[in-house]
């Protein structure tokens, strides 16, 4: 066991040092064998086959649904739809509720197939422009988009498109809809806290003499810019939403839908077409290649003989079952930054196992799918994960800055959330 926590300790250091998991994870992964008494000569031989079957199997069931959903958002993106639907909420709501128009906008966004990544790109725009109307410091704005896009809509809102909210149904055979009532209501704990959180943190600022300040490089707006009719850019999402939901469609067939409906309704711009699609593409390659090697060093931990002992311990925890599967999973998640990451290694391990004993408890799989869909979301999100580094990037914020905003409004309330989910799903709410 010392081996297996070792190893998940080195990744989780490496990586925030900035070194890439594609060949940390490798490295560690030789480190758990030779600790755990392995040749090392027997090491090349388990990389070849039993980390890459790791790696090559979670890449051949996700592939597709990271690549769609890729270009799917670059579209809505370079279409400027993205920007429609955030700027017509944020002029319904106007700049006295600028942070609950950059929640409510994020949330519409993500819960219609939208990547957080892009999602990140096309709220920073219109948060700047918003806060500095309200008078609100610039670096509350990383944490309001925080609140909209990597938190409930990602994790807990039953029918989410993204990758989180599936990946539990492959291992556990339910639908993205699963725990309606338990999903709904930990999104809600989600969404309100956050917001609350954040209008008191305005307040508290403001009394401190605190206000906006111009970045140091601001872009200004064009006065001229021609955004499309909001109802049309509605329709992609709403699209994925009720395919993959009402329909019941695979989400490859959902997103090659939506990614066709943009298509239609823009093809004035076909020329720009194959690059936008090229970039989507691309852009896809870096992380599920990311994730696919931390779920490589995943199969290596299940093969040394600590993990047995690891997997007793677990489902040993006393109490419901739901609490042992949360913290296997959030701690991993928290170890790698990476929720897809972190269900991909602790299911892979352990989901025979909770299958199993959900049968044996009479708990339901759904609550099981939503619990640990949720877990995946409250510790990914610490200082090193790929998306905190990009969304400080693009606000031009620091961790010393931002990060206790975004500590508590998607960690905090996030575990509160998911505490309240395991105590519900006991009872046997779904």
């Amino acid at each position: 066991m010392f081996a297996i926590f070792f190893g998940i300790g080195l990744i989780m250091f490496l990586a925030y040092k900035g070194w890439s998991t594609i060949w940390v994870a490798p490295i560690a992964s030789a480190i758990v064998l030779l600790l755990s008494g392995i040749e090392l000569d027997q090491f090349v031989h388990l990389y070849r086959t039993t980390y890459m079957q790791g790696f090559v199997g979670f890449t051949l069931q996700w592939f597709p649904v990271f690549m769609l959903g890729a270009i799917f958002g670059k579209l809505m993106d370079s279409t400027k739809m993205a920007k429609a639907v955030a700027v017509k909420i944020s002029q319904i709501l106007g700049p006295k509720h600028a942070i609950l128009a950059v929640i409510i906008a994020g949330s519409v966004l993500t819960y219609g197939g939208v990547s957080m990544f892009v999602a990140v790109f096309a709220l920073y725009p219109l948060a700047l422009v918003l806060f500095r109307e309200a008078n609100i410091p610039r670096r509350l704005i990383p944490a309001a988009i925080t609140v909209g896009v990597f938190a409930y809509t990602m994790v807990a809102l039953p029918g989410s498109p993204q990758i989180q909210n599936l990946i539990p149904g492959n291992f556990f055979g339910t639908p993205p809809t699963a725990a309606p009532i338990l999903g709904i209501i930990c999104g809600a704990i989600m969404v309100v806290g956050g917001y609350l959180y954040l209008v008191w943190r305005e307040k508290q600022v403001k009394l401190a003499g605190e206000g906006f300040t111009e970045p140091p490089q601001a872009v200004p707006e064009d006065p001229n810019e021609v955004l499309p009719n909001v109802l049309v850019s509605l329709s992609p999402l709403l699209v994925v939403i009720i395919t993959l939901n009402v329909f019941g469609w695979d989400i490859i067939v959902s997103l090659i839908t939506g990614i066709l409906l943009i298509l239609a309704v823009n093809f004035q711009h076909y020329k720009t077409f194959i690059k936008t699609i090229n970039e989507g593409a691309q852009g896809s390659m870096l992380p599920i290649v990311n994730v696919s090697a931390i779920v490589g060093f995943g199969t290596i931990v299940q093969f040394v003989p600590g993990f047995t002992t690891l997997v007793d311990l677990l489902v040993g925890i006393p109490g419901t079952p739901l609490l042992s599967l949360a913290i296997a999973v959030t701690t991993v998640a928290g170890a790698t930054g990476s929720a897809s990451g972190g269900l991909g290694i602790a299911l892979t391990a352990l989901a025979d196992q909770y299958i199993y004993i959900a049968a044996r408890d009479g708990i339901s799989l759904e609550a099981m799918h939503r619990i640990a869909a949720m877990a995946s979301g409250v510790m990914d999100t610490v200082p090193h994960n790929g998306a905190i580094l990009t969304l400080l990037a693009v606000c031009g914020m620091t961790h010393k800055e931002s990060y206790k905003d975004i500590f508590v409004a998607i960690i905090i309330i996030p575990l509160i959330a998911t505490a309240v989910g395991i105590f519900l799903g006991s009872l046997g709410v779904v």
